[in-house]
């Protein structure tokens, strides 16, 4: 039994072997076949025609005109005419400081320019005869001054001061006769009489208050009480008349002790006066009779100099030196004014030129200082792109682009490069130095944006009447720097290539125009980088 069973797997390891081989020599066989098929695939011919070059590259909009607005002077803010939004146009006003001092001082700077003008206007202006004959009139007083007091004192002006003393004497004796007059004590009988009107009064008065304090409490059965108010109204009118005559005995019996105090009052003033008018007179008695001064005869001269000065300017005329300071005043007084209304149109700050306003940095009382509005001009959009500087050289002005807008993928804008940045943007640690690309818009009904995102399709190269075979059909060998195509025969041949865009290459050698050319239905699309020998563009692109 146990040979039998050492048998039966013999067999079956025999026959697992056996099957392994078939099976070899059937995959053999169909790589031999497949070998020996011949290949196919899709059959092109070259053909002559245009031929274009774009790259690709991404940005943002920009506005071209920006501007952050600062005021030339400080204030406080009173008015903001605008909000974050708001569409300007040129010469708007957007903000406004409060102006109650500018204009002030504008109003004083106007009034001080028309005095100016007034005072030139003078001076260059032909006195008048009634100007010539007052200045005369007034030389001659002058004169007359100055002689009078040049001639000393006269009998007539000591005899004048006399008599002015003589009379200030005699007001200042009246005036202590009226006083003594009046503190002068009363007799005995006049005292004694108003005492005894006083004693009466306070009897009236006592009886009187003590009736209407009766009828007050009075409780009758037989009266009214209307009768009663009537009795109590009686009763009090007639302690009031008591309690007044008490008042008036008791002021007569006090004056004729001590006398009425706003008169004695009145009068000792009047007594000051009058000996204040002595002293006056005196003064001036003794003046006439010294005679003038030297500081008296000095000021008469410069007056009759004065007088004289003003007589000759008008018969002469204003002096060049007088015209030009004249002149030279209105013309300071012009710069003031011209200053005043510039400080009072600088408290408004106005847009610049037609935009929008993007930033509001200050509130309505605040101290305005620095940047307070910011706006843009959204007509002015333009693309703005960081092209590396191994594809810069690709650019030129005037280069030509297609814009889409990530906001608005399905549409698309025309585009013209109008500006390359003479200087990098590196960043500082960074190897990579970029240069601005600037981009503008062609008129578009789209709602663009600063900021935006834009993908810019620019034309690098074009070629015209060129041959050309699809990219597909080009095999590059890198390491040997090489392109082949193969023909439909399946002969391969070598090319040379020039310009390429997304679907076609330019062949400068090595076809002729119509040849056909067979693409491996397995062959991939090439690609082809940096250093592939074409002149595809910048980017990476095409």
């Amino acid at each position: 039994m146990k040979k039998y069973l050492n048998n039966k797997w013999s067999w079956i390891a025999v026959g697992g072997l056996l099957l392994l081989v078939a099976l070899l020599l059937i995959r053999q066989g169909q790589n031999n076949a497949a070998a020996q098929a011949p290949q196919t695939g899709e059959i092109v011919t070259t053909y002559v025609g245009d031929l274009s070059a774009s790259a690709t590259a991404s940005g943002n909009l920009e506005a071209a005109q920006a501007a952050e607005l600062a005021l030339l002077r400080g204030g406080t803010v009173a008015e903001i005419y605008v909000a974050v939004g708001d569409t300007v146009a040129a010469s708007e006003p957007l903000l406004q400081l409060e102006t109650a001092d500018l204009q002030r001082a504008v109003s004083n700077a106007e009034q001080n320019v028309v005095i100016q003008e007034t005072n030139l206007a003078t001076l260059l202006a032909p006195a008048t005869d009634a100007d010539i004959a007052a200045a005369e009139a007034a030389v001659a007083s002058a004169e007359a001054q100055l002689a009078d007091l040049l001639d000393g004192p006269n009998a007539n002006d000591i005899a004048a001061a006399e008599a002015d003393v003589n009379a200030a004497q005699a007001d200042l004796n009246a005036a202590y006769a009226r006083l003594s007059d009046q503190t002068a004590a009363a007799d005995a009988a006049e005292i004694e009489a108003a005492q005894i009107e006083l004693e009466l009064a306070q009897t009236a008065a006592t009886q009187a208050a003590e009736q209407h304090s009766t009828i007050l409490v009075t409780e009758s059965d037989y009266l009214s009480a209307e009768q009663l108010a009537d009795m109590e109204l009686s009763a009090r009118t007639a302690a009031v008349q008591a309690n007044a005559q008490l008042q008036a005995a008791q002021e007569t019996l006090g004056q004729l002790l001590n006398g009425d105090p706003n008169s004695i009052a009145a009068t000792q003033a009047s007594v000051s006066l009058a000996a204040a008018s002595l002293q006056t007179a005196e003064l001036r008695l003794q003046q006439v009779q010294e005679g003038a001064t030297a500081a008296q005869i000095a000021q008469a001269e410069a007056n009759l100099a004065n007088a004289e000065s003003s007589l000759d300017r008008l018969v002469s005329g204003a002096s060049d030196a007088q015209v030009n300071m004249a002149e030279a005043q209105l013309a300071q007084a012009q710069t003031n004014l011209a200053r005043a209304e510039r400080n009072l149109a600088n408290a408004t700050l106005t847009a610049p030129y037609d935009g929008v306003i993007t930033a509001v940095n200050v509130s309505m009382g605040e101290q305005a200082s620095g940047v307070v509005v910011e706006m843009v001009n959204s007509d002015s959009l333009e693309l703005v792109l960081d092209v590396d500087e191994v594809d810069i050289s690709n650019i030129i002005l005037g280069q030509t682009a297609v814009i889409s807008l990530e906001a608005f993928p399905d549409s698309e804008i025309e585009a013209t490069v109008v500006s390359i940045a003479p200087r990098n943007t590196a960043s500082q640690g960074s190897g990579l130095v970029t240069y601005n690309v600037y981009l503008a818009l062609d008129a578009t009904d789209l709602p663009v944006r600063v900021g935006m995102t834009a993908n810019a399709n620019l034309i690098t190269a074009q070629r015209s009447d060129v041959l050309l075979v699809p990219n597909r059909a080009i095999t590059p060998d890198r390491a040997a720097g090489k392109y082949y195509v193969t023909r439909a025969d399946g002969e391969v041949v070598e090319v040379m290539i020039g310009l390429r865009d997304e679907a076609n290459t330019q062949i400068t050698s090595g076809l002729n125009e119509g040849d056909e050319l067979l693409i491996e239905t397995a062959q991939p699309v090439q690609t082809f980088g940096p250093g592939s020998g074409n002149d595809g563009g910048p980017f990476g692109g095409n």
